[in-house]
């Protein structure tokens, strides 16, 4: 009888140990999501969670892979770029309630001038190509008074509905990755700050424009609709949002990013 019970005691052993430690996979940009989400792989996994930690460099791979279901969540984009994707691409990704983690203030940067009053006429300016980047980067520069929108309050602007461009400013769109590689070609461009971080830019030192805190551009988890109130989620939501991990974005981005609880 003993011997017959031991095998049937391993395989509950095994069992438990799997349902303890859970895997959840979430993909994040390298600065700063993937490094806030490497500071509460501990605590998860205290929680019986592993996470796993897949990092991209670009905005369309960590949407795509939620929704084809090769990863559970991501970490990496504001309201306004989800809900251009989703309508771009059919898909049905959502924002986790209660999920919003920071704000990362969207600054312009030059190598040529150290203040917008400098910029020459006909500069050239680079901005992201994606719309709602791109009208994020405009409606900063509309803000400091260099240009006006037609619509002065549209977050998904593109270049070509500039209204008033007193100094004839040249635009180029690129990719928002290449933003910090084309500094030296360029009198200015508005570069988001996990690119910046990662070209060892600092938004409050090297930035001559930059959001102020009050940015409605918060980054959040996201997932699936149908894995909202996964309880694997549910506790990676409770763990970035802890009094520890507000520390930790404060000391170590230095004002670079704000968190939001």
């Amino acid at each position: 009888m003993i011997r017959k019970l031991l095998p049937a005691l391993a395989l509950a052993t095994l069992t438990l140990s799997a349902h303890a430690q859970e895997k959840l996979s979430i993909a994040a940009t390298p600065v700063p999501h993937a490094e806030i989400l490497e500071f509460v792989v501990p605590a998860l996994k205290k929680q019986g969670i592993d996470l796993e930690v897949r990092e991209f460099t670009d905005y369309v791979l960590p949407n795509t892979a939620v929704e084809e279901k090769q990863i559970d969540a991501n970490y990496f984009q504001h309201l306004p770029y989800l809900t251009s994707f989703n309508a771009d691409r059919k898909t049905s990704i959502v924002a986790v309630p209660q999920g919003g983690i920071h704000v990362e203030p969207f600054g312009a940067y030059s190598k040529k001038v150290k203040s917008i009053e400098e910029l020459r006429p006909g500069a050239i300016v680079a901005i992201p190509n994606d719309p709602t980047n791109s009208g994020r980067a405009l409606l900063l520069l509309q803000h400091f008074g260099v240009i006006r929108l037609k619509d002065p309050t549209n977050i998904s602007a593109t270049a070509g509905e500039i209204a008033d461009n007193p100094r004839k400013l040249q635009f180029r769109e690129l990719e928002a990755a290449m933003l910090p590689r084309v500094l030296d070609d360029v009198d200015l461009a508005l570069i988001n700050t996990n690119y910046a971080l990662e070209a060892n830019l600092s938004p409050t030192r090297d930035a001559i424009l930059i959001e102020g805190a009050d940015s409605v551009y918060v980054n959040f988890i996201a997932t699936r609709s149908d894995q909202v109130n996964d309880p694997r989620i549910q506790k990676l939501v409770q763990a970035l949002r802890t009094e520890e991990v507000r520390q930790f974005i404060l000391t170590r981005y230095k004002g670079a990013v704000f968190p939001v609880f």
